[in-house]
C-alpha cells in the first residue's frame, strides 16, 4: 500500500514537472511576437498618454512591438471585458487608470475584473484637485463646505460620467462633509471642463493635468488636492485631509494581464516596468503628465487595487450611486 502510494505520488510531481515545461519555455522565450496593450479609453486621456509612453519603453527594452489598441466605451468596460477574456499567455496586457477599481466597483459586471485581471505593476500616480469656478466666493475647502450647507441640493458639480472616479471622489467628500449637491455627469473630462469654464457648474473634483493651466489664468480656482500629502507642484494649495481628515484618493496608472498568464511573464513585465522608471527620460515624461513613479510588485500594486475597489464599494452604498 505504501509503494503504491509513493508510486502515486512521485507521478503526480512528474506530471507537474513536465506540465511546467511549456510554461517555463514560454516565459523564457518572451516575447517572441508583437505584443497587444489594450487601452480601455480613447485616446488622448490620462490612459493613453501613459500607455503610448510605457509601450515605447517595453518596446526598446524587450525588442518586441508593444502596440496599443484603444477599445474605448462603456467606462472601460468594454477594454477591460476583452482584456479578462483574452488568452493568458502574455501577448495581451492592458494599461489602466484607477478607473479599473470604480468601474469595477460602480457596475459590477458579470466578467469581475477584480478577480480575472492581475496587476503587474503601478508606473505612477497623481492627485486629484478639487476646483471651483470663480464665481463661487469660496476661497478654502473650509468655506466651500460651509456655503454647500448653506444651500442644499443647489450647488451644481460636474463629473466625467456616472460611477467614475470624478464622481466617487466628490461623494466621498460630500458624504465625509455631510452636504448635498446636484451632479451632472459628462461623457469626458473634457467636456465637464467646458461647462465648468463657462459657469453652468461650480466645481469639480478632476484630474491634474487639464485643470492647472486654469489655475494659471485664473478661470478656475484650487482649494484642495486629494492625496495625503501637498503635491509638489502645487505647494501652496492644501490637502483635503486637512480639512477632512482621512480623505484620499490617488490616480494611479498601471499594467495589468488576464488571469492564468505565466508568473514568470507577469514577473518580467514587472522588473521591465521597475527599471523603465528609473530612467531619466520616463520620469521626465511622467512629470509632464503632474505623476510621479510609483513601481513595485505585483502584490503591492494589488493591494492598491483592492483597496481602492473596497473603498468605492462603500461610497457607492452610501451615496446611493445607481449605474446608468
Amino acid at each position: 500500500m505504501g509503494t503504491s502510494i509513493r508510486r502515486i505520488a512521485a507521478y503526480a510531481i512528474s506530471a507537474a514537472a513536465l506540465a511546467a515545461v511549456p510554461a517555463l519555455s514560454q516565459a523564457q522565450n518572451y516575447p517572441a511576437k508583437s505584443v497587444r496593450v489594450i487601452v480601455p479609453f480613447a485616446p488622448g486621456g490620462g490612459s493613453d498618454l501613459t500607455a503610448r509612453q510605457v509601450s515605447a519603453k517595453f518596446t526598446e527594452l524587450l525588442k518586441q512591438q508593444f502596440v496599443v489598441d484603444n477599445r474605448g466605451g462603456a467606462a472601460g468596460l468594454i477594454g477591460m471585458e476583452l482584456t479578462a477574456k483574452s488568452v493568458p499567455d502574455g501577448y495581451t496586457i492592458m494599461i489602466m487608470s484607477g478607473s479599473f477599481s470604480a468601474s469595477s466597483a460602480t457596475h459590477q459586471p458579470a466578467f469581475d475584473p477584480i478577480n480575472n485581471i492581475v496587476p503587474i505593476a503601478e508606473v505612477g500616480f497623481t492627485p486629484f484637485v478639487l476646483s471651483v469656478h470663480p464665481s463661487l466666493p469660496s476661497k478654502t475647502t473650509k468655506e466651500l463646505i460651509a456655503l454647500a450647507r448653506s444651500k442644499p441640493g443647489q450647488m451644481v458639480y460636474a463629473s466625467s460620467g456616472v460611477g467614475g472616479l470624478t464622481h466617487l471622489a466628490t461623494e466621498l467628500m460630500a458624504t465625509m462633509a455631510k452636504i448635498k449637491m446636484v451632479h451632472v455627469p459628462y461623457k469626458s473630462t473634457g467636456a465637464a471642463m467646458t461647462d465648468l469654464l463657462s459657469g453652468q457648474c461650480q466645481l469639480i473634483v478632476g484630474s491634474l493635468l487639464p485643470t492647472v493651466p486654469h489655475f494659471q489664468t485664473g478661470r478656475l480656482r484650487p482649494l484642495a488636492v486629494t492625496t495625503t500629502k501637498r503635491w509638489y507642484s502645487l505647494p501652496n494649495v492644501p490637502t483635503m485631509a486637512e480639512t477632512l481628515p482621512g480623505y484620499e484618493v490617488e490616480l494611479w496608472f498601471g499594467v495589468m494581464t488576464p488571469k492564468g498568464t505565466p508568473q514568470p511573464i507577469i514577473d518580467q513585465l514587472n522588473g521591465t516596468v521597475n527599471k523603465m522608471l528609473q530612467g531619466a527620460d520616463m520620469k521626465a515624461n511622467l512629470d509632464k503628465q503632474g505623476m510621479v513613479p510609483s513601481g513595485g510588485t505585483p502584490a503591492k500594486f494589488g493591494e492598491r487595487i483592492r483597496k481602492d475597489y473596497a473603498n468605492w464599494v462603500k461610497v457607492i452604498k452610501e451615496a446611493g450611486i445607481k449605474a446608468e
